[in-house]
């Protein structure tokens, strides 16, 4: 009996390390950014034509798509239009076009034919967060999942871009790209191209 009251105190306070965790108490908050630069506006980093290259991981670390995206994009002073062409490493294409309104203090709202609702946006110095519900293929089938979508602009106009993949609120995989705009091309290896990246298999569907 004398090493129960040290063990219950070990076991509550695993307990409580776990919660923290899980309730994801250092999450990150777009106003930590603020006053950070390169400032990040997405309507004038968009305007014209930008190039990414993207993988998804599933929640195991396994790499299971690679792509790349050519993005057209416009300002009219009020709406940002992007038309964004994907081309997946095992030849599969798709597309999606975004309108997205600023609303003003840092805020956006996003519109597409595949996202439920409208996305939400807040931006600060170098970062936006984007939230969003998505309607996502996988396989033959799609999935209802939900984007917590961060973009943080470095030097030189690279765009970072990681979004953590949610289904029935359980985090399934992460979403990686990196952006630049067709003027910086040049600075590009020639071995980025979408024939450089190896096939890979889909997802498997959820039992």
């Amino acid at each position: 009996m004398p090493r129960a009251r040290p063990l219950i105190a070990a076991t509550a306070l695993v307990a409580a390390l776990a919660t923290a965790l899980l309730n994801g108490c250092s999450a990150m908050k777009v106003e930590d950014f603020a006053g950070t630069t390169p400032e990040l506006r997405i309507e004038r980093y968009f305007a014209g034509r930008t190039h990414a290259w993207g993988v998804f991981e599933d929640r195991f670390g396994t790499l299971r798509r690679s792509f790349t995206v050519t993005i057209d994009g416009s300002w009219d002073g009020r709406e940002l239009t992007l038309d964004e062409h994907f081309l997946y490493s095992d030849g599969e294409t798709d597309r999606r076009v975004w309108h997205i309104v600023k609303s003003g203090d840092g805020r956006y709202e996003g519109r597409a034919d595949d996202v439920y609702g409208t996305a939400v946006g807040r931006q600060a110095g170098n970062a936006l967060n984007w939230n969003y519900e998505l309607s996502m293929k996988v396989g033959e089938d799609r999935w209802r999942v939900r984007f917590d979508d961060w973009m943080w602009l470095q030097p030189g106009e690279a765009l970072v871009n990681r979004a953590n993949v949610y289904r029935w609120g359980v985090w399934i995989g992460t979403v990686s790209l990196f952006f630049l705009p067709e003027g910086r091309l040049a600075t590009m290896p020639q071995a980025a191209t979408p024939q450089a990246f190896p096939a890979v298999p889909p997802p498997a569907a959820a039992e």
